[in-house]
């Protein structure tokens, strides 16, 4: 261990939640989980003061979605190679726009996008259910996102079986028609019962086998984990809780289920590999005030209450890395404030190890349904905000469809406003361990500046510097000019730069000067 779209009480957020969730688809007395998660980022010294428009460390990703081809592949039957080209014109758009994580969705429904002995092949990639696509596609989607310095997060939903509540459309080796006792059918689906020991030990053995044979960075759950509701519709999980209940509340049961899957969840990924980090991307609204004096000042679905999902009880028990809230409403809501809840999840997670990013509706922008998405800059100013609170370390955006066709040029004024410089990534002090070597024998050949690799660095950071002046080059993003992955930058201009070097979490190491006199 370690340190939403819903059903509201008004008709109007119940829409437009419900349709969000439709189409996304994370000392003394602590714990030892708690004491892993200890941010990191070291304060600079005395002399030196950050410029707050240009933070140095700061998570910029994006969801790529797979489920139904919303955004990868774009429609099923494509060829490897046109898979490929599709996926990296994704990643050259995340790149270009000063991103530094993807979210990928490698389990969208108890399947696979890469090739597994524990599930079928995903339907969304041939079309076919279970039909072997010809190719695994996880190195190369992980090498991709690596090549142009990105995290690979890869993204499972734990709970849901099928798209289709009959087994029997199943493939044969799919576990939910050889385990039909692990499954309830529910509004026309299929889900596994979390209150099952053997559901957790499955998706436990699924997550721990992608951990150890890929080279991902990150494990990620999205806001499903209990069905959202569907009207006239009955989760019939009795049978579970009339032999696991033991003598609870139905509610608080279901809670305890979600809960001991992420502990377990959490325990697992770190023992397989230390630094992989996990997180979850709850629905926005934990509770409301109304039902909870410690909700928020809000009035729409409470994931506590309808969907079991504890995310306070996460923070608190530090079973997550990250919380990445989907706060897809937009400033000034009615029943949902973008402020309000930005605050709220601020403090929830003050004084704790778990660090804080937000998921902002980017498929939102230019939607008629609310006035605020027709304006290019509410995403943006979106940012500034979280800017403005330091618990809030980076933001996260859906999806990856939309990053490629940057509705009303939102995205263009987020890089303008707030991406015109790299970011290094938040540090996790529990996941931490010592920064690489400076980078050695670094020289200037005309424009081209290159350096002997550094053993365990992933990249390096590249910063212009002014001849004089303190020693604070490196404070925050003002002079970086570049994150590379191999050891040669090409310069735009004379001058002095530093290069240092960057591991895997992006310690970083003690910068390397090197001087290029004239271009």
């Amino acid at each position: 261990m370690r340190t939403g779209r819903p059903l509201l009480a008004a008709a109007a957020l119940a829409v437009v939640a419900m349709a969000a969730a439709y189409v996304f688809g994370p000392g003394a007395g602590s714990s030892p989980a708690q004491s892993r998660k200890k941010q990191a980022a070291a304060a600079p010294a005395a002399a030196c003061e950050a410029d707050t428009r240009y933070p140095k460390r700061e998570l910029r990703g994006v969801w790529i979605a797979t489920t139904t081809n919303i955004d990868w592949p774009s429609r099923t039957g494509l060829s490897p190679a046109r898979q490929r080209a599709e996926y990296v014109k994704i990643m050259d758009a995340a790149a270009r726009r000063n991103l530094n994580a993807v979210f990928l969705q490698v389990r969208p429904a108890s399947d696979a996008l890469y090739k597994s002995s524990l599930e079928p092949w995903s339907q969304y990639l041939t079309g076919t259910a279970g039909k072997d696509p010809g190719w695994d596609p996880m190195p190369f989607l992980i090498e991709e996102a690596h090549k142009r310095g990105l995290e690979f997060h890869a993204w499972f939903n734990p709970y849901r079986a099928a798209y289709d509540a009959s087994p029997a459309k199943l493939p044969a080796d799919h576990p939910a028609r050889q385990h039909p006792d692990w499954t309830v059918k529910y509004g026309g689906r299929l889900y596994y019962n979390p209150g099952l020991p053997a559901v957790r030990d499955h998706v436990i053995k699924v997550i721990t086998d992608v951990v150890e044979r890929y080279d991902v960075d990150g494990v990620h759950f999205d806001d499903y984990f209990y069905p959202y509701p569907v009207a006239g519709a009955k989760f019939d999980d009795r049978a579970a809780f009339a032999k696991y209940g033991k003598g609870k509340k139905l509610a608080g049961w279901r809670r305890d289920n979600v809960n001991t899957l992420v502990a377990q969840v959490d325990e697992a990924v770190h023992a397989a590999k230390p630094h992989v980090k996990f997180g979850i991307s709850p629905f926005g609204i934990w509770r409301n005030k109304s039902n909870d004096p410690a909700g928020s000042a809000t009035s729409g679905m409470s994931a506590y209450d309808t969907i079991y999902a504890d995310a306070r009880a996460w923070i608190r028990s530090g079973t997550v890395d990250y919380v990445l809230p989907q706060l897809y409403w937009p400033r000034g809501h009615k029943l949902a404030d973008y402020t309000t809840l930005a605050r709220w999840w601020g403090d929830a997670v003050e004084g704790s190890d778990v660090q804080l990013y937000i998921g902002q509706a980017l498929y939102r922008v230019g939607s008629k349904d609310d006035r605020a998405w027709t304006k290019p800059d509410e995403l943006a100013s979106h940012v500034a905000l979280n800017r403005e609170r330091g618990q809030v370390q980076g933001d996260v955006y859906f999806s990856g469809k939309q990053l490629l066709s940057n509705p009303l040029g939102a995205m263009d004024r987020i890089v303008k406003d707030h991406y015109s410089r790299p970011a290094l990534l938040p540090l996790m002090k529990d996941l931490d361990r010592a920064a690489p070597a400076a980078p050695a024998r670094a020289h200037a050949a005309g424009s081209t500046v290159t350096w002997r690799p550094s053993a365990g660095a992933r990249a390096y950071a590249v910063y212009r510097v002014p001849d004089s002046g303190k020693n604070c080059h490196t404070t925050d993003a003002r002079n970086l000019v570049a994150i590379v992955t191999s050891p040669t930058f090409t310069a735009k201009s004379a001058g002095t730069y530093l290069v240092t070097s960057l591991d895997r979490l992006h310690n970083e190491s003690k910068p390397t000067r090197v001087k290029i006199n004239d271009l």
